[in-house]
């Protein structure tokens, strides 16, 4: 994932397109997790690596959809 930038700048089209890749990425993420965790030989390293890669977007997701959400005043 490239490093943090400021979100404050990015229009709401950039977002949205960001927000898609990074839920892709999410989602193949989780299906390689699970194939390595379906393997017996899957190595316990690389699957914590690759969950913290997964929460590290799920973060950037709640961000971006945050963001993207409008603030309504009840």
């Amino acid at each position: 994932m490239n490093a943090p930038s400021d979100i404050s700048m990015k229009t709401e089209e950039v977002l949205r397109v960001e927000l898609e890749v990074f839920r892709r990425e999410h989602r193949d993420l989780d299906e390689a997790i699970q194939a390595l965790q379906e393997k017996a030989t899957g190595d316990q390293l690389t699957i914590q690596r690759l969950k913290k890669k997964k929460l590290r977007l799920k973060d950037q997701i709640a961000i971006i959809e945050d963001r993207l959400t409008p603030d309504i005043i009840a």
